[in-house]
């Protein structure tokens, strides 16, 4: 059977700190605002590639995604273009204060590499490099 669909539009994430979560894909990634909506209140953030609805949380208290015992988004991962670019990922959320789970390493046997963080309201966020430079 042929795929009905083609790939990835968006991706809607709530989060607990809208204008953090947003500035951390912005000034921290160099993605691009694409727009603002208010009324929801939403913020939609691009790479060029893919696009995310940041959806502002209505509770005071959040709860944080536990991978054993909530169904839901695990993990985002975004892909980067070769080994340096993952370096420099990790030394700018690093200077920023950023969480980081771990830093830059192989998976499995490599060559492959990937480091995981956490954006300001908590959503893991990993980094991929697939060990062939573009």
């Amino acid at each position: 059977m042929t795929a009905l669909t083609s790939g990835i539009h968006h991706v809607g994430l709530t989060v607990s700190n809208l204008e953090a979560s947003a500035k951390f894909f912005t000034e921290l990634l160099g993605w691009s605002e694409v727009k603002r909506n208010p009324d929801y209140p939403a913020i939609f953030v691009s790479d060029g590639k893919i696009m995310l609805t940041l959806w502002s949380s209505k509770t005071d208290a959040p709860v944080s995604f536990d991978r054993k015992t909530n169904v839901g988004l695990h993990h985002l991962a975004l892909q980067v273009e070769s080994e340096g670019n993952l370096n420099t990922v990790y030394e700018v959320l690093t200077k920023a204060g950023i969480t980081v789970e771990f830093s830059p390493e192989l998976v499995k046997e490599g060559p492959a590499k990937h480091m995981m963080c956490y954006d300001p309201s908590g959503i893991r966020v990993e980094f991929f490099w697939s060990g062939v430079s573009e």
